[in-house]
Protein backbone atom coordinates (compact mmCIF):
# COMPACT_ATOMS: atom_id res chain seq x y z
CA UNK A 1 0.00 0.00 0.00
CA UNK A 2 1.38 3.27 -0.63
CA UNK A 3 2.97 5.16 2.19
CA UNK A 4 0.15 8.17 3.76
CA UNK A 5 3.20 10.13 4.04
CA UNK A 6 3.99 9.46 0.41
CA UNK A 7 0.15 10.32 -0.42
CA UNK A 8 0.06 13.66 2.19
CA UNK A 9 3.49 15.03 0.09
CA UNK A 10 1.78 14.21 -3.49
CA UNK A 11 -1.57 16.14 -2.03
CA UNK A 12 0.65 19.04 -0.76
CA UNK A 13 2.48 19.48 -3.84
CA UNK A 14 -1.08 19.00 -5.93
CA UNK A 15 -2.38 21.41 -3.70
CA UNK A 16 0.40 24.44 -4.11
CA UNK A 17 -0.26 23.88 -7.88
CA UNK A 18 -3.90 24.67 -7.60
CA UNK A 19 -2.76 27.69 -5.85
CA UNK A 20 -0.12 28.62 -8.53
CA UNK A 21 -2.09 27.99 -11.33
CA UNK A 22 -5.03 29.89 -9.87
CA UNK A 23 -2.70 32.55 -8.82
CA UNK A 24 -1.39 33.30 -12.92
CA UNK A 25 -4.15 32.76 -14.47
CA UNK A 26 -5.89 35.21 -12.25
CA UNK A 27 -3.70 37.54 -10.71
CA UNK A 28 -1.63 37.82 -13.80
CA UNK A 29 -4.26 37.27 -16.89
CA UNK A 30 -7.56 38.15 -15.90
CA UNK A 31 -6.63 41.46 -13.71
CA UNK A 32 -3.93 42.06 -16.58
CA UNK A 33 -6.14 41.90 -19.53
CA UNK A 34 -9.85 42.39 -18.65
CA UNK A 35 -11.55 45.80 -17.32
CA UNK A 36 -15.36 45.26 -16.26
CA UNK A 37 -15.70 49.24 -16.55
CA UNK A 38 -14.68 49.37 -20.02
CA UNK A 39 -15.44 46.37 -22.80
CA UNK A 40 -13.52 48.24 -25.54
CA UNK A 41 -10.74 48.07 -23.51
CA UNK A 42 -11.18 44.59 -22.84
CA UNK A 43 -11.50 43.44 -26.33
CA UNK A 44 -8.84 45.03 -27.45
CA UNK A 45 -6.37 43.29 -24.45
CA UNK A 46 -7.74 39.80 -25.56
CA UNK A 47 -7.22 40.15 -29.30
CA UNK A 48 -3.47 41.88 -28.47
CA UNK A 49 -2.62 39.00 -25.94
CA UNK A 50 -4.35 36.14 -27.36
CA UNK A 51 -1.65 33.80 -26.98
CA UNK A 52 -1.42 34.63 -22.80
CA UNK A 53 -5.43 34.78 -22.98
CA UNK A 54 -5.06 30.99 -24.32
CA UNK A 55 -2.53 30.24 -21.89
CA UNK A 56 -4.68 31.64 -18.86
CA UNK A 57 -7.64 29.10 -20.21
CA UNK A 58 -5.33 26.52 -19.84
CA UNK A 59 -3.76 27.16 -16.98
CA UNK A 60 -7.31 27.49 -15.11
CA UNK A 61 -7.54 23.71 -16.76
CA UNK A 62 -4.61 22.61 -14.96
CA UNK A 63 -5.80 24.36 -11.73
CA UNK A 64 -9.31 22.44 -11.74
CA UNK A 65 -7.52 19.33 -12.66
CA UNK A 66 -4.98 19.37 -10.17
CA UNK A 67 -8.01 20.51 -7.81
CA UNK A 68 -10.13 17.22 -8.76
CA UNK A 69 -7.00 15.14 -7.93
CA UNK A 70 -6.55 16.84 -4.38
CA UNK A 71 -10.20 16.34 -3.54
CA UNK A 72 -9.57 12.28 -4.48
CA UNK A 73 -6.70 12.33 -2.57
CA UNK A 74 -8.08 14.09 0.51
CA UNK A 75 -10.64 11.41 0.60
CA UNK A 76 -8.27 8.51 1.07
CA UNK A 77 -5.95 10.51 3.62
CA UNK A 78 -9.12 11.20 5.72
CA UNK A 79 -11.34 7.99 4.94
CA UNK A 80 -9.89 6.01 7.99
CA UNK A 81 -11.19 9.20 10.49
CA UNK A 82 -14.76 8.57 8.64
CA UNK A 83 -15.42 7.57 5.11
CA UNK A 84 -19.04 8.19 4.90
CA UNK A 85 -17.76 11.90 5.67
CA UNK A 86 -14.69 12.22 3.29
CA UNK A 87 -15.93 10.72 0.71
CA UNK A 88 -19.17 13.45 1.26
CA UNK A 89 -16.71 16.10 1.29
CA UNK A 90 -15.13 14.37 -1.69
CA UNK A 91 -18.00 14.19 -3.68
CA UNK A 92 -18.88 18.06 -2.69
CA UNK A 93 -15.65 19.45 -3.83
CA UNK A 94 -16.04 17.39 -7.02
CA UNK A 95 -19.30 19.17 -7.95
CA UNK A 96 -17.73 22.34 -7.26
CA UNK A 97 -14.89 21.55 -9.70
CA UNK A 98 -17.26 20.56 -12.31
CA UNK A 99 -18.97 23.90 -11.44
CA UNK A 100 -15.80 25.76 -11.83
CA UNK A 101 -14.05 24.22 -14.93
CA UNK A 102 -17.75 24.48 -16.78
CA UNK A 103 -17.41 28.25 -15.80
CA UNK A 104 -13.82 28.65 -17.43
CA UNK A 105 -15.72 27.87 -20.62
CA UNK A 106 -16.96 31.13 -20.99
CA UNK A 107 -13.61 32.55 -19.84
CA UNK A 108 -12.37 30.85 -23.55
CA UNK A 109 -15.63 31.87 -25.30
CA UNK A 110 -15.19 35.62 -25.65
CA UNK A 111 -12.11 35.43 -27.70
CA UNK A 112 -14.18 33.17 -30.36
CA UNK A 113 -16.83 35.62 -30.54
CA UNK A 114 -14.18 38.92 -30.73
CA UNK A 115 -12.86 36.61 -33.77
CA UNK A 116 -16.13 36.93 -35.29
CA UNK A 117 -16.47 33.00 -35.07
CA UNK A 118 -20.30 32.96 -35.35
CA UNK A 119 -22.62 34.32 -37.96
CA UNK A 120 -24.98 35.21 -35.93
CA UNK A 121 -22.79 38.41 -34.52
CA UNK A 122 -22.35 39.96 -38.05
CA UNK A 123 -25.54 41.83 -37.29
CA UNK A 124 -24.10 43.42 -33.99
CA UNK A 125 -21.93 46.91 -33.39
CA UNK A 126 -18.67 46.20 -32.51
CA UNK A 127 -19.56 48.02 -29.50
CA UNK A 128 -22.43 44.70 -28.93
CA UNK A 129 -20.00 42.48 -29.66
CA UNK A 130 -17.02 43.63 -27.48
CA UNK A 131 -20.28 43.88 -24.65
CA UNK A 132 -20.96 39.98 -25.38
CA UNK A 133 -17.76 39.18 -24.81
CA UNK A 134 -17.68 41.13 -21.16
CA UNK A 135 -21.06 39.55 -20.21
CA UNK A 136 -19.17 36.21 -20.92
CA UNK A 137 -16.56 37.29 -19.00
CA UNK A 138 -18.76 38.31 -16.47
CA UNK A 139 -20.53 34.63 -16.42
CA UNK A 140 -16.95 33.21 -15.96
CA UNK A 141 -16.69 35.39 -12.87
CA UNK A 142 -19.82 34.29 -11.37
CA UNK A 143 -19.77 30.67 -12.17
CA UNK A 144 -16.41 30.47 -10.15
CA UNK A 145 -18.00 32.40 -7.17
CA UNK A 146 -21.05 29.49 -7.22
CA UNK A 147 -18.25 26.92 -7.19
CA UNK A 148 -16.81 28.50 -3.67
CA UNK A 149 -19.77 27.93 -1.90
CA UNK A 150 -19.45 23.88 -2.52
CA UNK A 151 -15.50 24.46 -1.54
CA UNK A 152 -16.73 25.88 1.80
CA UNK A 153 -18.89 22.67 2.44
CA UNK A 154 -16.25 20.38 1.78
CA UNK A 155 -13.42 22.55 3.51
CA UNK A 156 -14.99 22.31 6.25
CA UNK A 157 -15.77 18.87 6.75
CA UNK A 158 -12.29 17.93 5.98
CA UNK A 159 -11.09 20.56 8.38
CA UNK A 160 -13.35 18.34 11.04
CA UNK A 161 -11.59 15.16 9.79
CA UNK A 162 -8.30 16.70 10.02
CA UNK A 163 -9.13 17.84 13.61
CA UNK A 164 -10.69 14.63 14.57
CA UNK A 165 -7.31 12.67 12.81
CA UNK A 166 -4.92 12.65 15.57
CA UNK A 167 -2.19 11.80 12.77
CA UNK A 168 -2.76 15.50 11.54
CA UNK A 169 -2.56 18.65 13.97
CA UNK A 170 -5.87 19.51 15.44
CA UNK A 171 -4.84 23.74 14.61
CA UNK A 172 -4.92 22.44 11.20
CA UNK A 173 -8.50 21.15 11.13
CA UNK A 174 -9.80 24.42 13.19
CA UNK A 175 -8.38 27.03 10.79
CA UNK A 176 -9.70 24.80 7.85
CA UNK A 177 -13.27 24.77 9.19
CA UNK A 178 -12.78 28.48 9.79
CA UNK A 179 -11.57 28.42 6.03
CA UNK A 180 -14.50 26.72 5.08
CA UNK A 181 -17.29 28.77 7.16
CA UNK A 182 -15.64 31.57 5.10
CA UNK A 183 -15.83 30.64 1.43
CA UNK A 184 -19.67 29.36 2.49
CA UNK A 185 -20.44 32.83 2.50
CA UNK A 186 -20.93 32.40 -0.77
CA UNK A 187 -23.67 31.18 -0.61
CA UNK A 188 -25.31 34.81 -0.40
CA UNK A 189 -22.90 36.17 -3.34
CA UNK A 190 -22.97 40.29 -2.59
CA UNK A 191 -21.77 38.84 1.47
CA UNK A 192 -19.10 36.56 -0.29
CA UNK A 193 -17.85 39.36 -2.56
CA UNK A 194 -17.78 42.12 0.22
CA UNK A 195 -15.64 39.87 2.49
CA UNK A 196 -13.93 38.52 -0.85
CA UNK A 197 -10.20 40.60 0.53
CA UNK A 198 -10.30 38.84 3.79
CA UNK A 199 -11.39 35.10 2.93
CA UNK A 200 -9.06 35.22 0.16
CA UNK A 201 -6.29 36.35 2.34
CA UNK A 202 -7.15 33.76 5.00
CA UNK A 203 -7.28 31.27 2.77
CA UNK A 204 -4.37 31.48 1.18
CA UNK A 205 -2.75 31.53 4.67
CA UNK A 206 -3.92 28.14 5.97
CA UNK A 207 -3.32 26.82 1.63
CA UNK A 208 0.17 27.83 2.50
CA UNK A 209 -0.21 25.82 5.92
CA UNK A 210 -1.36 22.67 4.45
CA UNK A 211 1.10 22.85 1.92
CA UNK A 212 4.05 23.19 4.04
CA UNK A 213 2.91 20.97 6.80
CA UNK A 214 1.67 18.22 4.44
CA UNK A 215 4.94 18.40 1.86
CA UNK A 216 7.30 18.58 4.85
CA UNK A 217 5.85 17.04 7.97
CA UNK A 218 3.04 14.63 6.13
CA UNK A 219 1.11 12.33 8.59
CA UNK A 220 1.91 10.07 11.52
CA UNK A 221 1.87 6.97 10.20
CA UNK A 222 1.62 4.93 12.74
CA UNK A 223 -1.57 6.77 14.06
CA UNK A 224 -3.24 6.83 10.53
CA UNK A 225 -2.56 2.64 9.77
CA UNK A 226 -3.98 2.43 14.03
CA UNK A 227 -7.12 4.26 12.35
CA UNK A 228 -6.96 2.31 9.13
CA UNK A 229 -7.07 -0.76 10.84
CA UNK A 230 -9.64 0.30 13.20
CA UNK A 231 -12.23 1.27 10.23
CA UNK A 232 -11.95 -2.09 8.52
CA UNK A 233 -12.68 -4.25 12.26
Amino acid sequence: MTSPRRIARILGLLFLFVIVCGVFAQGIVSERLINYRDAAATANNILSNRGLFQLGFSVYLIEMVCQIATAALWYVLLRPVSQPIALTAAFIELAGSIVKTFARVFFIAPLWVLDGGTTTLHSFTPEQVQSTALILLRSNDIGAATAMAFFGFSTFLNGYLIFKSTFLPRWLGVMGMIAGVCWLLYLYPPLGRAAFGITALYGLLVSVAMILWLTIRGVDEEKWRTLAADAHR
